[in-house]
């Protein structure tokens, strides 16, 4: 590929968008910018400090004070606030229920999609998110929006819950991602929406990596 190319991939929690994406950037050597872990990172910094959530304007002041990395290791990505590994910490319960209002704030998204524009620009590069191909980067060469049912989302989210030991409900599961599905898709600022230009992918009978293959397939057409 010779000219520059970035993939946005959309989608609501639970949709296999962060799984995909890494899989699209390893087969293709493209950058994998992993934004939900920047809110997850941010999402934590607060619970850690004792930020309130609903304040934004706090939220804004504790993320212009911390830097978030994330260092590609071979085929894993950690994630560090002020040098401080926080790879697994972002994943936590805790963080996974608050995550969805921490990122809902305009002066958060704001600040976010800045760093992560200037991280897209560096090269070839897959991002996922919610507003990746609406807001983040409205020009991206491809950009799908991943979708599943909510019962195939929480069974997902189950199994990977099971895979590292931790305990969960899968009724309690479906909840959550329904009400996330409602808090992204209801926001102000940057909801959760298709982009116009998008190519959608109902993944629920779907694996992996097959959603993988099919954006490679677009991401090679779209380069001819």
């Amino acid at each position: 590929m010779n000219k520059q190319m970035n993939i946005a991939i959309d989608g609501p929690a639970g949709a296999g968008k962060s799984t995909v994406a890494k899989l699209v950037a390893e087969r293709l050597s493209f950058l994998y910018i992993d934004t939900g872990a920047m809110y997850r990172a941010l999402t934590y910094a607060a619970l850690e400090e004792g930020v309130d959530l609903k304040d934004g304007q706090s939220l804004h002041k504790l993320l212009s004070k911390i830097t978030i990395s994330l260092n590609h290791e071979e085929s894993r990505i950690t994630v560090l606030v002020n040098q401080k590994d926080v790879t697994e910490e972002i994943r936590s319960k805790e963080v996974t229920s608050n995550v969805s209002l921490v990122s809902s704030h305009e002066q958060v998204r704001v600040e976010m999609v800045e760093r992560q524009r200037e991280l897209a620009k560096s090269g070839n590069s897959v991002l996922d998110g919610r507003d990746i191909g609406t807001f983040v980067l409205p020009n991206a060469q491809l950009k799908v929006f991943l979708t599943a049912s909510v019962e195939e989302r929480a069974r997902r989210r189950f199994e990977e819950h099971e895979a590292k030991g931790i305990a969960s409900d899968f009724e309690q599961l479906k909840k959550e991602i329904a009400k996330r599905d409602e808090l992204d898709s209801t926001r102000d600022f940057a909801p959760l929406k298709k982009a116009i230009d998008a190519v959608e992918i109902e993944s629920t009978k779907m694996s992996i990596h097959e959603v993988a293959e099919k954006i490679i397939k677009l991401a090679k057409e779209r380069t001819v």
